[in-house]
């Protein structure tokens, strides 16, 4: 007996079509064997257009920081432009009047969004007897007025932990006489900080080059206050020395900022 054959139609041209079709559809979101994705067209808008960014899930991503103002507070803008560009740490000495022999010191960093950044809280401070001066002389005991780098540091104590040139001596860090108000200076140089007015940076603070002349005065530093004003430099509380030491970088390139509040302002 035969078997009968049942014969297979032909695909119609629509059925053709919906199979081509369906294929499109597959290949489009995993791409070929060859692991190949097809190309799109970004959805993110260009930075600096205010344009919302959209990812490629269709979710909006963060907006990207905006940069701040590097201010200092009360540093006007012809004292802020003696800062170099590539300072990252201040020290910011603001003395209370022109004739005044106290004041207020606070270290600042900079950071790329917020700009200038509080990295520690207001210490009290002496300056010298007769205030502050734009040009300073030796003997009138006014401190100098400026941005000055920092470079060098000493103490009759050893070095408690800095990255600045630290020069131990003794003997050569031993303060003689008394402070202006007739004040014990023991212990004002246990730490130093030497300012980098009218002195060859890279030496000792001990080291007398006065590339500005004699008359032009120096020796001026960051030291221990001994309780009274002083002939030039800015005390503070020894541990307040210690900190600074051991937080100033000179991969940070740091400077002091100095001076009445009126003559930052400017």
């Amino acid at each position: 007996m035969r078997t009968a054959r049942r014969r297979v139609a032909p695909p119609t041209a629509a059925a053709v079509l919906a199979a081509l079709a369906a294929s499109t559809l597959l290949t489009g979101c995993a791409g070929d064997a060859s692991g190949a994705q097809p190309s799109r067209i970004s959805e993110v808008a260009p930075l600096g257009t205010g344009q919302p960014q959209v990812g490629r899930a269709g979710r909006q991503a963060p907006a990207p920081p905006v940069q701040q103002p590097a201010v200092l507070p009360g540093v006007g803008p012809r004292t802020l432009a003696e800062v170099p560009a590539d300072a990252r740490q201040v020290v910011l000495v603001t003395g209370a009047g022109r004739d005044a022999t106290t004041g207020r010191v606070t270290l600042y960093r900079r950071d790329d969004v917020s700009g200038w950044v509080a990295a520690g809280p207001a210490w009290p401070a002496h300056n010298a007897a007769r205030g502050w001066t734009d040009e300073h002389h030796s003997g009138d005991l006014r401190s100098p007025v400026g941005v000055f780098t920092l470079t060098d540091a000493g103490g009759r104590l050893p070095d408690p932990g800095t990255k600045l040139t630290y020069e131990h001596a003794p003997i050569g860090f031993t303060p003689h006489g008394t402070g202006v108000d007739g004040e014990s200076l023991k212990g004002a140089f246990d730490y130093v900080i030497a300012i980098n007015y009218n002195r060859k940076a890279g030496t000792s603070p001990r080291d007398w080059t006065r590339p500005m002349g004699e008359s032009r005065g120096g020796g001026i530093w960051l030291h221990v206050d001994h309780g009274g004003p002083t002939e030039g430099c800015v005390s503070l509380p020894a541990a307040v020395l210690r900190t600074l030491l051991r937080t100033l970088d000179p991969a940070l390139h740091p400077v002091v900022v100095m001076g009445d509040a009126a003559a930052l302002a400017r």
